[in-house]
């Protein structure tokens, strides 16, 4: 089987920002007692013009520009999000028309804050196996859409904003794809989730005076979760691959809570220097979390080419993943 590797990147965030001292003004919370749990300053927040496809297409233009190749090359477009544009079609068949990708296929992978993870997973696969020698893996989510701007232990948290990675064979000497561990945990399901807008609860009066069409979280539930399952699921491909955690150039997990970040490198022993933070600036943006993070790895030289890069995120199901690279751009 073929090796695949990541040969492009491009990232999107709306120009709106949101900032703690915004949020001071709309609900009961302070920046101080923001930063100090969650890590995050300011998001970015899309206007009500702007959907996820608009985003989606950004990110994927801005990898396509870096690679110098045209959209007419794309064979496959995976679209990682849980806010689509609507229910159907989905989100890729939106991103593939305003693209121009005449002779491509797709899909939406909803996995939420794992999703681009689970989205490189499968695109490695399809290159390694040949059916496929370039595919689009977006991340993108308007969470602004879907959050309550009046339960501060949720609004707080989200942004908006996608990513977009190219994967194609590697080259020769090249290695990029390595592992992955990915899995599920349904009975998180209660624990985080939207519960209104589905075939159990679909949308009405009552679903909406509820507020059912809002994420909903037990916070609590959630960290610990996030901070045991990031953990052993990193550890895993470490040890499966005899990586050293000294040896990673760098570890980019979804940028949830700084606090779920800290504690899962230093139980897995990883350098705080290999530990890319950007939750600061852009908060939770989900799927679009892993790209937007790993551009700014690049940006500021913690990653390099040659370097190993661990990619790691827990998200609403439960789902969790990880992916070990060799990082060849």
């Amino acid at each position: 089987m073929r090796k695949a590797k990541i040969s492009a990147l491009g990232c999107y965030t709306p120009p709106g920002v949101l900032t703690n001292q915004d949020l001071e003004k709309m609900v009961e919370t302070s920046h101080e007692w923001i930063l100090e749990r969650t890590g995050i300053t300011k998001r970015h927040i899309a206007p009500p013009e702007m959907a996820t496809s608009d985003m989606a297409v950004e990110a994927a233009r801005a990898a396509l520009t870096a690679r110098g190749i045209s959209p007419s090359q794309v064979q496959a477009i995976l679209v990682c999000t849980v806010t689509p544009d609507m229910m159907f079609p989905s989100t890729a068949c939106l991103v593939q028309d305003r693209l121009g990708v005449k002779r491509a296929w797709g899909f939406d992978l909803v996995a939420a804050c794992s999703g681009f993870v689970y989205g490189l997973t499968t695109a490695a696969q399809l290159v390694a196996t040949g059916a496929h020698d370039r595919i689009l893996v977006i991340g993108a989510d308007t969470m602004s859409r879907i959050i309550n701007y009046k339960d501060r232990a949720t609004c707080v948290l989200f942004g908006d904003g996608a990513g977009a990675m190219l994967i194609e064979p590697a080259g020769e000497g090249e290695v990029g794809f390595i592992d992955f561990n990915n899995v599920i945990d349904g009975s998180g399901a209660p624990f985080l989730n939207m519960p209104a807008g589905g075939s159990r609860l679909p949308a009405s009066r009552e679903t909406v005076e509820r507020g059912l069409h809002y994420v909903h979280q037990d916070g609590q539930q959630v960290f610990k979760f996030a901070v045991r399952t990031m953990y052993e699921t990193c550890a895993e491909v470490l040890e499966r691959n005899k990586v050293r955690p000294d040896q990673l150039g760098a570890f980019i997990p979804h940028q949830a809570n700084q606090r779920i970040i800290t504690a899962a490198a230093e139980r897995l022993g990883i350098p705080e220097d290999r530990v890319i933070l950007n939750i600061d600036q852009y908060g939770n943006t989900t799927a679009a979390s892993i790209p937007l993070a790993t551009r700014d790895a690049v940006g500021q030289g913690k990653l390099k080419k040659g370097d190993l890069v661990l990619f790691a995120a827990v998200g609403a199901g439960y789902t969790a993943g990880v992916n070990l690279w060799r990082w060849e751009i």
